[in-house]
């Protein structure tokens, strides 16, 4: 295990399944445009430009922190920067997301995915958490997408609700989305390798679109990709968090994959997730992201409801079941916060 200076921090004990005191608390997307303050430092230009800007991408992961208390940052970036950065043509368009100018269609186009080398392709991103591993009293999340949603995105061209195109190629050409795969592995394991030798405290894969996946699919399709990712990043020592939304049902072949961590959407209750899982991992969630929206009373419920389905277990980092939607309160968000910290009590197992 590493010897980081977060080694006794709440965080990284719950990750672990430690005793500690009092249960830690992040967002996914705590730093983004629900933050008046995020939208003043975001500047012009794509959130691509905005992640190549150390300067600009220390300030916005710094801001949540600063406003929340929470337990941990998470860098600020995306997961089409791999991607972004070998060339492939991804761009991120406002109001949509990611958008492939040429889509993956054929095999030909895995001469388009060359192997990422951070220190050339990212140095932005590697400087970024350089300068936050100094700065933070907290620790830094780094993360990377999972090679399954990565892969939906360079072949729909962009979000999709169905995924028809990125199915009909797994199924049609079993060999070719396996070397597809094995790409996309490779780059996540190289992104995520940097960014722990740069300091960052734990990780986190980010499986968007696992959902849209059978449970049998999963297994012969993704799971072993991402758990390679993991297994890669595991020598480092450091937690490991593994989050798939949609994915209730895949949440045994998710607790399997390696991680210490799992992450659960606000779809399971977190005692059934516990179930599902099994022993020896840690949770990650889940209040749905809409009870923020709803209000600070709906907020509260809501949390209070989470810790009681967690009962005191210390494996627990709370969480939303996915990102912060960009029309919430931020003082709902610190509202949370509160609870979670005052009301948020740790058993020892």
């Amino acid at each position: 295990m590493s010897g980081g200076r977060f080694d006794d921090h709440d965080f990284i004990r719950a990750c672990r399944g430690r005793p500690h005191q009092r249960v830690p608390v992040w967002f996914m997307r705590q730093a983004g445009r629900s933050l008046p303050e995020y939208r003043r430092v975001r500047g012009p230009g794509t959130i691509l430009d905005a992640i190549a800007d150390p300067d600009r991408a220390v300030e916005i992961t710094l801001q949540p922190v600063r406003r929340y208390g929470v337990d941990a940052a998470i860098l600020f970036s995306d997961i089409v920067v791999p991607v972004h950065a070998v060339g492939f043509g991804v761009q991120i368009v406002p109001g949509v997301g990611p958008v492939v100018e040429r889509p993956f269609a054929a095999r030909a186009d895995l001469e388009r995915l060359r192997p990422l080398e951070p220190d050339r392709d990212t140095p932005y991103v590697i400087e970024t958490v350089r300068r936050l591993t100094a700065e933070l009293d907290v620790p830094l999340i780094g993360f990377a997408g999972a090679p399954f949603t990565v892969a939906s995105y360079l072949i729909e061209g962009g979000p999709t609700r169905n995924h028809h195109l990125t199915k009909t190629l797994m199924l049609r050409d079993e060999g070719l989305w396996h070397d597809l795969m094995g790409r996309l592995t490779d780059m996540a394991i190289a992104s995520l390798a940097s960014q722990v030798e740069a300091g960052a405290s734990a990780v986190q894969l980010f499986d968007s679109w696992a959902g849209a996946l059978s449970p049998d699919q999963y297994r012969r399709y993704v799971a072993p990709h991402s758990a390679r990712v993991l297994d890669a990043v595991g020598a480092a020592g450091v937690p490991r968090i593994h989050f798939g939304v949609g994915a209730g049902e895949m949440l045994d072949q998710i607790g399997a994959a390696g991680a210490e961590v799992v992450g659960v959407d606000f779809r399971v209750r977190l005692d059934a997730a516990r179930a599902r899982v099994g022993p020896g991992r840690a949770l990650q969630g889940n209040l749905d992201p809409a009870l923020v929206l709803a209000g600070p009373e709906a907020a509260a419920t809501g949390a209070r409801d989470v810790l009681a389905a967690n009962s005191g277990h210390p494996g627990h980092v709370f969480n939303l079941g996915h990102g912060v939607p960009p029309a919430a309160d931020p003082d709902v968000l610190a509202r949370v916060v509160e609870i979670v910290h005052a009301e948020g009590a740790v058993g020892t197992g």
